[in-house]
């Protein structure tokens, strides 16, 4: 596991009735958001997998809420992964006395939430300096296009000019 400076809670649920890889197509959707928009996301999803995942999510917001006392406005999902499970073995029976063999695959899947402040908070200050910088930027490139603009286009030849050369 990840070590991190913000406090965390963790959730596992284990022996899910869905592959590893087709848990992590989902997962893929939701790492590094906040946890409602993650559960927003997932109930809109429409791969099965998106109901465990969704499951897990909102049970690692709860562990964070209840046994550390976190607020879930502040919880986004740091860390999520779906390991392999146990796969349970079948058999198909096919013709000439043969048998096909079904995988029934299984997953765990580890959810990681962190209480991290809000994005709002941290990026006002940056974003008024960048927005600063870029209308400072527009300015000298808006100046340097008004001098360029202030030049008398060249004029043009016409038709008699040219043919009067030519002769």
């Amino acid at each position: 596991m990840t070590t991190t400076e913000f406090p965390s809670a963790t959730a596992v649920a284990k022996y899910v009735g869905i592959s590893a890889s087709k848990a992590r197509r989902v997962i893929n959707l939701v790492r590094g958001k906040s946890v409602e928009e993650a559960l927003d996301i997932l109930r809109w999803a429409p791969q099965q997998a998106s109901e465990p995942v969704a499951k897990v999510i909102a049970s690692a917001a709860a562990n964070a809420q209840n046994n550390n006392g976190l607020d879930p406005a502040t919880l986004v999902v740091a860390t999520v992964m779906a390991d392999e499970g146990p796969t349970a073995k079948r058999i198909r029976p096919r013709a000439q006395g043969r048998a096909y063999r079904i995988r029934k695959r299984t997953s765990h899947i580890t959810v990681v939430v962190e209480s991290r402040p809000a994005r709002n908070e941290r990026a006002s200050a940056s974003a008024s300096a960048a927005r600063s910088r870029r209308a400072q930027g527009s300015k000298a490139a808006s100046g340097s296009v008004k001098k360029a603009a202030t030049k008398a286009p060249a004029a043009k030849k016409t038709a008699d000019q040219t043919k009067e050369g030519s002769e």
